[in-house]
């Protein structure tokens, strides 16, 4: 309960360091999501059942071992949260997808969903919920609620950069939804941005900052 996994692999700190920086362009910034989330998806799927099968290697029969079956769903937040969702197809092919659409009201900060499209047997799978920024929590509260609503019990909530004012907002609704970061940074300013943060993710994997 209540747990944060921190996936502070050297690779993943370089890359998230050039994804922050100002000048690194949409081209790079969506590449380096990517690889990113590759990286991080090492350590979401370790746990991950294995069941053993017979194969014939070009030298003799043996057993090996297989991921088991388990039924996996990759439910990208809207819009940022579609460049993560490569990085787990990639590792995962079979994984269905499923979208929640949310915008943040500018007035009250607040989460207003506009879409959602989810795998019909999405009761029966273990959810990856991704955004690369959790910063109020409003968005991933809002999205687990909707995930719950429609059957869904068992999601890891995975991001790049968190606030510490998000991760006790998700923990507080949901202690039951484990949250895997790349980065726990500073805090919100007043406009809720994440400080020190990579600014706007949805701007900077799309061009339209």
């Amino acid at each position: 309960m209540n747990k944060v996994i921190i996936t502070d692999h050297p690779l993943i700190q370089h890359k998230l360091t050039l994804m922050r920086m100002e000048e690194t362009g949409s081209k790079d910034f969506r590449e380096l999501l990517t690889e990113i989330t590759m990286l991080m998806g090492y350590e979401v799927t370790k746990d991950l059942p294995l069941g053993e099968i017979e194969i014939k290697t070009p030298v003799q029969k043996t057993t090996a071992k297989v991921l088991k079956g388990k039924k996996l769903a990759i439910v990208p937040i809207l819009r940022a949260g579609i460049g993560m969702v490569d990085g787990f197809v990639n590792l995962i092919p079979a994984a269905k997808v499923g979208h929640i659409g949310l915008y943040r009201d500018t007035v009250t900060c607040e989460p207003v969903e506009y879409y959602c499209k989810l795998p019909e047997d999405i009761g029966d799978r273990e959810i990856f919920l991704v955004d690369p920024m959790l910063a109020t929590g409003g968005s991933a509260t809002a999205a687990i609620q909707l995930l719950k609503e429609k059957g869904a019990n068992n999601i890891r909530m995975i991001n790049l950069v968190a606030a510490p004012e998000g991760i006790e907002a998700v923990h507080a609704a949901y202690p039951e939804v484990d949250i895997y970061v790349a980065a726990v940074d500073e805090k919100l300013d007043d406009h809720k941005y994440i400080v020190p943060g990579l600014g706007d993710a949805g701007d900077r994997l799309f061009g339209t900052k």
